[in-house]
This record gives structure tokens, sequence and C-alpha cells, in this order.
């Protein structure tokens, strides 16, 4: 783990978290199917703030992440880039909950234009 406390989570703390519930029955009673997706991403708060996370999985609707440090719940934009190509989204992130290592994971819908 690093030492920074807002330093982006490694791959390891990701597959840590996400081990440790897998290990865990629950009802899923999501609408759309989620796809694994293990990006670096960067989430901008809405007073401005920069906090670099991983996605951990993505749907037609919505994400999910991993970050040091809460997010309030509201309108973010999560910013992702490929080798040739950056992706911006408006996100209303609409939980945060603390998990293993000092993190933090999240998850919120995806934000249309007429929204």
């Amino acid at each position: 783990m690093s030492s920074d406390p807002w330093s982006r989570p490694s791959l390891e703390d990701l597959k840590s978290i996400l081990d440790s519930f897998e290990k865990k029955k629950y009802i899923d009673l999501r609408d759309a199917e989620r796809l694994s997706l293990s990006v670096p991403a960067e989430i901008v708060t809405f007073r401005g703030n920069t906090v670099d996370a991983m996605t951990r999985e993505v749907s037609r609707n919505g994400l999910g992440l991993v970050h040091r440090g809460s997010i309030h719940p509201g309108e973010v934009t999560v910013k992702m880039a490929t080798d040739d190509r950056s992706y911006e989204y408006r996100v209303l992130l609409e939980w945060c909950i603390p998990v293993e290592r000092g993190m933090f994971m999240s998850g919120g819908r995806f934000l249309r234009d007429e929204e």
C-alpha cells in the first residue's frame, strides 16, 4: 500500500477488496449486466477536487469505483483514458462505503445530457 493516503489504489488492492466481497453471499438486484473493468480513472468532485481511482465494473447504466478517501454522493465527472483516446462521463455518485485497506468503494449512474 502506498504511503500517500490519496494515491490511486493498486490492482493488488482492488483484487483483495473484490475477493473479500466474492466470499460473501448477496442478492444482486441490478437492472443491467456488469462487466469487470479495472482501469485507472480520476474522479472530479463538484468542488473541483480530483481523486485518483480505479474502475471495478461498468454497465450501460453506470460504473463502480475504488479509491482512497470518502467522496460525498452527488454529481461528479469521471475521466478515463486509453493509449489513444480519453473518456469523460458525468456520473451521479449514489453511494460511497469504506472497505478494506483504508479504501472506499463507490458507485453511480451515468447522467445523460438531458439530465
